[in-house]
């Protein structure tokens, strides 16, 4: 397979909702931007995020994110104040952190309940 480049999509009926958390979490505007059809993010790597609102033909299809298996997975360098960003943006971690053989990690969701893993590799880690 060539390829030019890859994207994650996430559909969301409250797209605007969306925009706005990962707008706050990646610190950055999306372009290009179409205001409740699509937002793309650029991540570092070459990477895109995509944010869209599926039609309503196809909204039951994509109506149960929480039971999806893909996790949206971001290595940070500092657990500790990524997790008090997403409390203040009022999206706590429920659980708590838990040590890999790759780092540590916890369990986020945005507005959606799309599965987000905070990870922060050996490397890394500072310990709390």
């Amino acid at each position: 397979m060539q390829y030019q480049t890859v994207f994650i999509t996430i559909a969301s009926v409250e797209i605007e909702k969306l925009v706005l958390f990962y707008q706050e979490i990646l610190k950055q505007s999306p372009h290009p931007y179409l205001p409740n059809k699509y937002a793309e993010f650029q991540l570092k790597g070459g990477l895109k995020l995509g944010l869209f609102q599926p039609k309503v033909s196809h909204q039951l299809e994509f109506s149960q994110p929480e039971k999806s298996g893909m996790s949206l997975c971001i290595e940070v360098v500092d657990l500790k104040s990524s997790i008090e960003q997403l409390a203040s943006l009022g999206y706590p971690p429920p659980g708590d952190i838990v040590t890999a053989s790759h780092g540590q990690e916890i369990y986020a969701y945005d507005p959606d309940g799309n599965r987000l893993i905070l990870h922060c590799s050996n490397s890394t880690v500072i310990q709390f």
